[in-house]
């Protein structure tokens, strides 16, 4: 129990940190360079900054939902090369690092079968998305089918976001700080549940 407690207490503050890049003038670029270097090698999701700097300013939602996107796009991009061109240098020590290797032995499968499907799940999900845009390189598959699932699945993913805070900004806002325990164990389901399909769906 103390240790839950302990967890806690340390991801409230990451979340308490993270809002703070709203009232700064260097969100908008934190923004972009997160949401970029999380689709290549970065662990970080860039959805709380994303959420940070909606709630801050909620008129310019959409406008950090599309600089979400593109910079998600470009990054993933980025990871595509590292594994079509540097997997062994670069790409391998970045699975590894994910203790991935089974997930992109499955992913290697998926791609083979239906390369959009993998990117648009991949994308959809919190599971770790540069492990999928690694495998797409290393499976050669379609560049512009990659690119076009990649911006079909991180925009429906951060445009939801944006579009709920934009809409109903106050009463989420209000609903984060009630119930914030219990959305980071349900964002935990979540990733789990992400992994269990990808294991026993595809």
């Amino acid at each position: 129990m103390a240790l839950y407690r302990k967890l806690m207490a340390f991801v409230r503050k990451m979340y308490d940190w993270v809002l703070h890049w709203a009232e700064t003038p260097y969100g908008g670029p934190a923004l972009f360079a997160l949401s970029f270097a999380e689709s290549s090698f970065f662990p970080i999701p860039p959805d709380p900054l994303l959420i940070a700097l909606a709630f801050g300013n909620r008129s310019k939602a959409f406008f950090f939902f599309l600089l979400c996107t593109v910079a998600s796009v470009l990054g993933g991009i980025l990871g595509y090369y590292i594994g079509f061109a540097l997997y062994e240098t670069v790409g391998l020590p970045i699975i590894q690092f994910y203790h991935a290797e089974a997930l992109f032995d499955k992913l290697s499968t998926m791609f083979n079968e239906n390369s959009f499907i993998a990117v648009v799940v991949a994308a959809l999900t919190p599971i770790p998305y540069k492990v999928f845009t690694i495998t797409a390189g290393v499976c050669k598959s379609d560049l512009v089918t990659f690119i076009f699932a990649s911006i079909l699945g991180r925009g429906l993913r951060f445009g939801i976001v944006s579009g709920l805070i934009y809409f109903f900004g106050d009463p989420i806002k209000e609903f984060i700080d009630k119930y914030f325990e219990k959305l980071a164990i349900a964002f935990a389901i979540l990733l789990i549940l992400g992994f269990v399909l990808i294991k026993y769906m595809f």
